[in-house]
C-alpha cells in the first residue's frame, strides 16, 4: 500500500477528506522510517519512555489501528498486545525486523481502508464493551488522525535524534 504525502483535495467529499488525511500521516510514518537499520529502528532514545522506539511506535501504531476499526466499531473480539499486560505491550518489539513491522502496519491500514469505505461517517461502533464505541465513523477517523498525527511527530524526533535526518511531509 503506498500512500501519498499530498493534502487531500480542497473540493473533495467529508469522507475522502478524512481518510486522505489519515492516509497522508500514515505516509510519514512510513517515510520516516526509510533507509534505517533494523538496529536504529530499535535503539531507544527516550529515557522516560524505553519502548518509543520507530520499530515500537509503527507496531503500536497498527494496534490502534486495529482497536479502533475493527474491535471498537465492527465489534470484533478484543485480542492483541494493546489488551495485555504490561503496559505498552504493542510497543516491545524486540527482534522483529521494521520491513516486518511497516509490512504489517500497511495491512492493516489496508484493512481500516476497507472498513471506512464500506459504512456512513455517521455509523457508530458496535463493542458492547467499549463507551467509546458510541462514536460515529467521523469522530473515529478524527481521532486517527490525532493519533497518527501526534505520534508522526514523535518519530520525526526520534529519527532527528538518531541520524540528524529531517524534513517536513
Amino acid at each position: 500500500m503506498t500512500l501519498s504525502r499530498v493534502r487531500p483535495p480542497y473540493d473533495a467529499d467529508e469522507q475522502t477528506q478524512l481518510v486522505g488525511w489519515l492516509d497522508m500521516q500514515r505516509a510519514v510514518i512510513r517515510w520516516k522510517c526509510e533507509g534505517l537499520s533494523d538496529e536504529s529502528a530499535h535503539r531507544s532514545l527516550l529515557p522516560a519512555s524505553p519502548y518509543m522506539t520507530m520499530a515500537g511506535v509503527v507496531s503500536h501504531l497498527r494496534w490502534v489501528e486495529h482497536l479502533w476499526f475493527e474491535v471498537v466499531f465492527l465489534g470484533r473480539p478484543a485480542e492483541g498486545p494493546q489488551f495485555e499486560e504490561p503496559e505498552d505491550a504493542d510497543m516491545m518489539v524486540e527482534g522483529i525486523p521494521l520491513a516486518q513491522l511497516l509490512d504489517e502496519y500497511d495491512r492493516q491500514c489496508a484493512v481500516s481502508n476497507e472498513i471506512i469505505a464500506a459504512h456512513s461517517l455517521d455509523d457508530a461502533g458496535r463493542h458492547p464493551d467499549f463507551p467509546s464505541s458510541a462514536a460515529s465513523l467521523r469522530w473515529l477517523l478524527f481521532h486517527m488522525i490525532e493519533e497518527t498525527a501526534r505520534h508522526a511527530g514523535h518519530v520525526d524526533l526520534i529519527r532527528e535524534l538518531l541520524d540528524g535526518e529531517k524534513g517536513y511531509y
